[in-house]
């Protein structure tokens, strides 16, 4: 009997403080990925899918764009994924 009530405990709740503090990570990383980002990026995606859209039907929802600073590289990288129509 002493093996089933092991398994049958309740995980230990965390506590509020830690919970906060946990979801205040999550927000301030994100908040600061988005910090990095040039100011012009959104333009530019702008730009990238009228360019498409003159040969092929897209929203701008096809688009991503994605900004990463490699500090040891003393390089930055942008990365464009377009998601493509299948042709008919």
């Amino acid at each position: 009997m002493g093996l089933l009530k092991y398994f049958r405990q309740e995980k230990p709740k965390k506590g509020s403080a830690r919970l906060a503090k946990d979801r205040l990570q999550i927000i301030v990383a994100h908040e600061h990925s988005f910090a990095a980002r040039p100011s012009y990026l959104a333009e530019m995606q702008q730009e990238i899918v009228a360019v498409i859209r003159k040969y092929m039907d897209i929203s701008s929802d096809d688009v991503k764009c994605e900004f990463s600073d490699k500090a040891e590289d003393d390089m930055s990288v942008l990365e464009v994924n377009v998601a493509l129509p299948k042709h008919k």
